[in-house]
């Protein structure tokens, strides 16, 4: 049995990108031979056949990008960015390690089997968005890696059910830029409030200004309010992602916000 931690870019996705440029191109098609002359052909048809080209450009960019993505591939990115991330979290014995938005659950195994004497939590809303991510497939693929110290429930991450100063660890991967909010640096300080004092944090996405707002004074505020280390470390820089691939991937702003509280 093997894990099957599925794809950041879902097949469902490509599949529809294909199938609207298909149909956008058919439809151009039909209007420039079927449609009497005159000027409703005319718009008609431009209208299809741009829809086709921009459609068809998307296809061709979420296929590379789904091959980019996936583990069983050639780059294998994903592996990379979550193996990396993992590194960075170190649990004592008996710590808990909470993962936030865990996906199919490949961030908070990598945690686990990196730390077994440990205990991860990983949550997840799990929407519509990916639905092909879900609980029962977490647990599968701790199971199918043999690992029995994490588990995985639904969750919030704009309101975690947990206490303040709940876990030594709180780690995440490519989650709140996804979140529709005006506000992200105060979900980053809603994470950041379950962790114990002394606990560090391992936090990967995509801080772009736009995204975030000002990320330097948000590091400044972390250290006013007594964080012993806070820094944001660039993952583009071939650590993870090269240069080139983050731009056309739309990963530009890609860091891991990391440090101990």
């Amino acid at each position: 049995m093997k894990p099957d931690y599925k794809n950041w870019m879902p097949k469902g996705m490509v599949a529809s990108f294909l199938g609207s440029a298909a149909g956008s191109w058919i439809a151009a098609l039909l209007s420039g031979m079927l449609m009497p002359k005159g000027t409703a052909k005319t718009v008609l048809t431009v209208l299809f056949s741009a829809a086709g080209a921009v459609f068809s450009g998307v296809s061709v960019w979420s296929v590379l990008m789904y091959r980019a993505f996936d583990y069983n591939g050639k780059r294998k990115m994903s592996k990379q960015i979550i193996d990396g991330i993992a590194e960075y979290v170190d649990l004592p014995e008996g710590g808990k390690c909470l993962d936030v938005g865990c996906g199919s659950g490949a961030l908070a195994i990598a945690v686990a089997k990196r730390n077994p004497k440990a205990q991860v939590t990983g949550i997840d809303r799990w929407g519509k968005e990916y639905a092909s991510f879900n609980k029962p497939l977490c647990e599968s693929n701790a199971q199918a890696e043999g690992v029995e110290n994490v588990i995985f429930r639904q969750g919030d991450a704009t309101k975690l059910a947990f206490a303040d100063e709940t876990f030594d660890a709180v780690a995440s991967n490519y989650v709140y830029h996804n979140i529709p909010s005006k506000d992200r640096q105060a979900i980053l300080l809603e994470t950041l409030r379950t962790l114990k004092k002394g606990g560090t944090f391992a936090i990967h996405d995509i801080f772009s200004k736009g995204k975030y707002g000002d990320m330097d004074a948000f590091l400044a505020k972390l250290k006013e309010m007594g964080y012993e280390k806070a820094e944001l470390i660039d993952t583009t820089d071939g650590r993870w992602i090269r240069k080139g691939e983050a731009g056309w991937m739309g990963l530009s702003g890609s860091a891991l916000l990391t440090g101990k509280k």
